[in-house]
């Protein structure tokens, strides 16, 4: 059984989401303040956290980021929860590390959908090994197991989002993939107009992989179309060391 976290300060809805989380098949566990929300998540390390983003006492962004950067619960998904839906807003939850991003009010049947999504996307990616599925391409190969990617010869730690983002435009290496595509794919779901979300992590893995994020030569944005990984030929190199070879020989 699934165990979630559910830290939200709000005991209406905090009552209203753990009693559907649990008709729905999930331990539910809760807090009501970020500083016992973070301990809670440290002690139990659940499957899922679903994280009110205005908290008393620590912001709700705030120990997002504390989970973020502690390697117990780096990789747990997290649904932010908040009445705040501007754009920026959710920039901001998603620069702090949440996994997905749900404003109020909200349709419970929406948000047990992105939980499903959630918990399915990280069951998944170890799985893909298994599957006749690109992993290595060029200099980038994929590392299911540990959520990394080997980039040009340096291993970089990715997050189960940046992971399934780089996984899906490697499929398709060369070839434009639609926002929508992604969006299925990825999220699991099509939420309206939400390009902004694909737009964070895009940047994310733009900074791990690009020499100049602003200027990125791999991961392009195909203006109106969508985006397309472009990794570099290894021919060049190959017949570099061909011609050493054949120097070393004369």
């Amino acid at each position: 059984m699934p165990r979630i976290l559910v830290i939200e300060d709000d005991s209406a809805i905090a009552e209203v989401v753990t009693v559907n989380l649990e008709l729905s098949g999930y331990q539910v566990y809760q807090a009501d303040d970020g500083i016992k929300g973070q301990a809670l998540a440290i002690q139990l390390l659940p499957d899922l956290i679903v994280l009110d983003l205005m908290l008393p006492g620590v912001f709700g962004t705030t120990v997002c980021q504390r989970l973020r950067r502690d390697e117990r619960t780096r990789d747990i998904p997290i649904l932010m929860l908040t009445a705040m839906s501007q754009t920026q807003d959710k920039v901001e939850g998603f620069n702090a590390g949440a996994d997905d991003y749900l404003t109020k009010p909200f349709e419970m049947e929406e948000m047990l959908a992105r939980i499903r999504a959630l918990l399915r996307r990280t069951d998944r990616i170890p799985q893909a090994a298994k599957h006749n599925e690109i992993l290595s391409h060029s200099s980038l190969t994929l590392i299911p197991e540990r959520f990394e990617a080997v980039w040009q010869g340096e291993t970089i730690k990715l997050t189960h989002l940046e992971f399934e983002l780089l996984h899906c435009l490697l499929q398709r290496h060369g070839q434009t993939v639609a926002p929508s595509e992604i969006l299925r794919e990825v999220w699991g779901y099509e939420p309206d107009d939400d390009i902004e979300t694909i737009r964070v992590h895009i940047r994310h893995l733009r900074t791990k992989m690009e020499p100049d994020p602003r200027h990125p030569k791999f991961i392009k944005t195909i203006y109106g179309a969508g985006y397309c990984l472009e990794l570099p030929s290894m021919e060049p190199e190959v017949a570099k060391v061909s011609s050493t070879v054949d120097n070393n020989e004369e």
